[in-house]
């Protein structure tokens, strides 16, 4: 065999170094991604906490149990109102007045009438009474006295009939003055005087004195669960802190077209004047969608997609991971949710960044201060595992 030249032999070792390089740089490149891959991730975590309220917080509007709209029961020209919006009123007060030419017309028609009719049944019962007379000595045949007696009965319903005639112009009459049909408060005026309307159009709105609701529009998520007879608590925005029992009277079986909500009333236990008509309110429902009271909540933020489920990210305290926790939610809040199955109090929940994470990764809890969570001593924020308070976990 023939010996390489020197040329040779240099071109041999230069391509076996280039190997060995390559091969290390390959190892070296998957080294530091095993290392990047475990690399510790900060998290931001928190306890539960307690939830304030079972299903969810709406927003609603302080009004009469009763509201009445009110209007003509005949047609013709506004003559005169004497009321405004915000009037109070008593049962019988005089609230508006049409123009009564017409109806005042229809009764003296009718007067007439019955005038006539009147007469007309004096002239058939004297004609009746001869006729009576003659019979008995046989001077006029029995046909023509039945004649007359139905003669005089006709004239009978004839005058029955105009005198009822009578007390419908009467009625019609009296119905040009609108009168209030309880004690309350106008709080609302739809025509002016001057103005032609028509019988049933409504003229003023009255909410009547007495037990005050709170009416509210639910969600369609959240119309399951919420049911008549629920109780719920009341916090007007003018009084902050001061709330009110109520319980659910009704709900619209049936969405509102435009806003696809439910319209729904709520029956509050307040003394009388407490409360004012049209005030702004808060709504607090009290049971869960199990019917059973939500305990914990957690941050909107917290909440992960786990198919068609519901999940949380927790970190497992013995290995420093993270496990996809599922859960059962009730509505969702302003900016926390009630969780009513499928985690513990004293679980260390990721609040936020979830989406960035995936299970199994080990991690490094912090708390909202940034400050290390130690996992060996079990301690958050300074206190054993599950003391912290609610509102620590809430901030």
């Amino acid at each position: 065999m023939r010996s390489r030249t020197p040329s040779g032999r240099r071109a041999a070792r230069l391509a076996i170094l280039a190997t060995v390089t390559l091969a290390g740089f390959f190892l070296t490149a998957c080294g530091s991604g095993e290392v990047a891959s475990q690399e510790t991730r900060p998290v931001l975590v928190v306890l539960p906490g307690k939830a304030d309220v079972g299903v969810a917080s709406l927003t609603g509007e302080i009004r009469a149990r009763e509201e009445s709209p009110l209007a003509f029961r005949v047609g013709g020209k506004l003559l005169a109102r004497q009321v405004d919006i915000g009037d109070q009123v008593k049962r019988g007060d005089l609230l508006a007045t049409l123009d009564p030419g017409d109806q005042q017309a229809q009764v003296r028609a009718v007067q007439a009438r019955l005038s006539a009719a009147e007469a007309e049944l004096g002239r058939a019962r004297a004609d009746q009474a001869r006729f009576a007379a003659l019979a008995k000595d046989q001077l006029v045949s029995r046909s023509a006295l039945d004649a007359q007696n139905a003669s005089a009965t006709a004239a009978q319903g004839q005058v029955d009939a105009a005198r009822a005639e009578l007390d419908v112009a009467r009625n019609q009459a009296a119905y040009s003055r609108l009168l209030a049909p309880a004690d309350g408060v106008i709080t609302d005026r739809q025509a002016e005087a001057g103005q032609v309307v028509a019988a049933g159009q409504a003229v003023f709105t009255l909410a009547v004195d007495g037990a005050r609701e709170v009416a509210f529009a639910v969600a369609e998520s959240q119309k399951a669960d919420i049911r008549p007879g629920q109780t719920v608590r009341v916090e007007v925005w003018s009084a902050p802190g001061k709330q009110w029992p109520g319980t659910v009277r009704e709900v619209a079986p049936a969405a509102d077209p435009a806003s696809r909500t439910y319209a729904a009333r709520a029956t509050l236990d307040a003394p009388v004047g407490a409360l004012q008509l049209g005030q702004s309110a808060r709504v607090f429902i009290d049971a869960g969608p199990s019917g059973q009271t939500a305990v914990l909540s957690v941050p909107l933020t917290a909440l992960q997609r786990d198919g068609d489920a519901v999940a949380v990210f927790v970190v497992d305290r013995k290995t420093s991971t993270l496990v996809l926790q599922p859960v059962t939610v009730g509505a969702y809040g302003d900016d926390r949710v009630p969780v009513t199955s499928g985690l513990s109090a004293d679980a260390w929940v990721v609040a936020a960044g979830g989406h960035l994470l995936r299970a199994g990764q080990k991690v490094s809890p912090v708390d909202r201060d940034n400050r290390p969570l130690s996992i060996e001593s079990a301690q958050v924020q300074g206190k054993p595992t599950g003391s912290m308070p609610a509102e620590s976990a809430a901030n």
